[in-house]
C-alpha cells in the first residue's frame, strides 16, 4: 500500500518538494490557501524551472487542511515558521498514531512542533537545495543539495521510510544529531537571509562585497560562540562548510582565507535570493526571529554577546514596519563598520 503524504505550503521549497514527489508517482496532496494555486496545481500543474530543467507537474491540491479526507502517513509542513503551529494543530485529526510530521521550516522549530504532535511524531529537516517563487505556482530551483532528517528524541522505525520517499526530491540522509544539523543550517540562514533582507542583493552579488562578507563572518562567529556555550559540536554545513575551521586563526592570512571561502560560497549559490527578502517584497513578515533572533536569544540566556545579530533583528523589524528601506546603505550601519 502506498504511503499517503500531505504537504502544507506551496512556496519555493514546498512547491518544488510536492512537484518532485508527484512526478515520482507518490500519493501526495498539497494544501495551499490560495484558490488560484489550487486550480493551477490540480490542472496545468506547478511550473518548475532552474538547475533541474523545466517541467510542469500536476499535483492534487486542496485549499484548507479541513478539506482533507482520511489520515496520512507523513505530513510535511513547509510554511513560514510563524504559521507552523496552527497548521500542526489543524492536522491532528488527520494523523495516525505512528504518523510522522516534518518541520521544513528554516530555523529550529522542532520543540514547538513536538509540543503539538508529540515527540515520537516530530521530525526535523535540513533543506540543502535552494528555490525562489517567481509567481503563483512558478518555482525556480536555484541550486541542488541534499536533505537531512532526524527525530530529536531518537530515530524511530519509520524515519527510513520517510527518507526513501524524500529521496525522490533530493538525496536524503538520516541523522542521529538532527539538532546540531539544524543549528549548522541555522547559521547559514542567519547570514544569507538577513543580509539579503537588508541590502536587497542575491547571494552572488552580495558576496562580491567585502563589507557584506565581514558581516557574514561576524554572524558566524557569534553563532559559533553561542554553540560553544551550548556545548554543541557542529557538523560542517553541507558536509563542506566547517565553521570551526573557517573561524580558526587570527592572522591576516587567516582572514584572507575566510573571505575567499565565503566568496566561493557566493559563486556557487549566486542565484540564491534571501527568503526574508522575498517576504519583504511581498509585504509579509520575515522569519528573522527564528534565525538571528534565535542565536541572540540563546546568547542572552548564556551570557554570550551577539551585537551583530541583535542589530540585524532590529533593522529587519524596521523594514517590516515600513520604517527602513532595503538598500546597500544598510551595510554601513555603525555596528557593522566597527567590525
Amino acid at each position: 500500500m502506498s504511503q499517503r503524504i500531505v504537504l502544507i505550503g506551496p512556496g519555493a521549497i514546498g512547491g518544488i518538494t510536492a512537484a518532485f514527489l508527484a512526478k515520482a508517482g507518490d500519493d501526495i496532496t498539497l494544501v495551499c490557501k490560495h484558490s488560484s494555486i489550487v486550480e493551477l496545481a490540480s490542472g496545468k500543474g506547478l511550473h518548475i524551472t532552474g538547475v533541474q530543467g523545466t517541467l510542469d507537474v500536476p499535483v492534487r491540491a486542496v485549499k484548507t487542511i479541513e478539506d482533507l479526507e482520511g489520515t496520512f502517513d507523513f505530513c510535511l509542513i513547509a510554511t513560514k515558521a510563524y504559521d507552523m503551529p496552527a497548521c500542526a494543530k489543524a492536522m491532528l485529526p488527520y494523523l495516525k498514531e505512528d504518523s510522522l510530521v516534518v518541520s521544513m521550516q528554516n530555523g529550529i522549530c522542532t520543540d514547538t512542533l513536538s509540543a503539538i504532535v508529540g515527540e515520537k511524531r516530530t521530525v526535523g529537516c535540513v533543506i540543502g537545495f535552494g528555490g525562489t517563487m517567481t509567481g503563483p505556482g512558478e518555482l525556480d530551483m536555484t541550486s541542488t543539495g541534499d536533505l537531512i532528517i532526524g527525530q530529536p528524541c531518537g530515530n524511530g522505525p519509520r524515519v527510513q521510510e520517510l527518507a526513501s520517499l524524500l529521496s525522490h526530491v533530493m538525496p536524503t540522509h538520516v541523522s542521529d544529531r538532527i539538532y546540531e544539523e539544524l543549528y549548522s543550517k541555522l547559521i547559514v540562514n542567519a547570514c544569507i537571509t538577513s543580509l539579503g533582507a537588508i541590502c536587497g542583493l542575491r547571494l552572488g552579488e552580495m558576496m562580491k562585497r567585502r563589507d557584506a562578507r565581514k558581516i557574514f563572518l561576524a554572524i558566524v562567529r557569534e553563532a559559533v560562540n553561542v554553540a560553544d556555550a551550548m556545548h554543541l559540536t557542529l557538523p560542517p554545513y553541507g558536509g563542506k562548510l566547517d565553521y570551526a575551521a573557517l573561524m580558526a586563526g587570527t592572522t591576516p592570512l587567516d582572514d584572507l582565507r575566510r573571505h575567499a571561502t565565503i566568496r566561493v560560497v557566493g559563486i556557487k549559490y549566486r542565484r540564491l535570493k534571501s527568503s526574508s527578502l522575498q517576504s519583504l517584497e511581498r509585504g509579509h513578515l520575515t522569519e528573522v526571529d527564528c534565525f538571528n533572533g534565535y542565536i541572540a536569544e540563546k546568547g542572552r540566556a548564556l551570557g554570550v554577546a551577539t551585537p551583530v545579530c541583535d542589530r540585524l533583528v532590529a533593522m529587519i523589524h524596521e523594514e517590516e514596519a515600513g520604517q527602513r528601506k532595503i538598500c546597500l546603505e544598510n551595510l554601513a550601519d555603525p555596528v557593522f563598520t566597527a567590525l
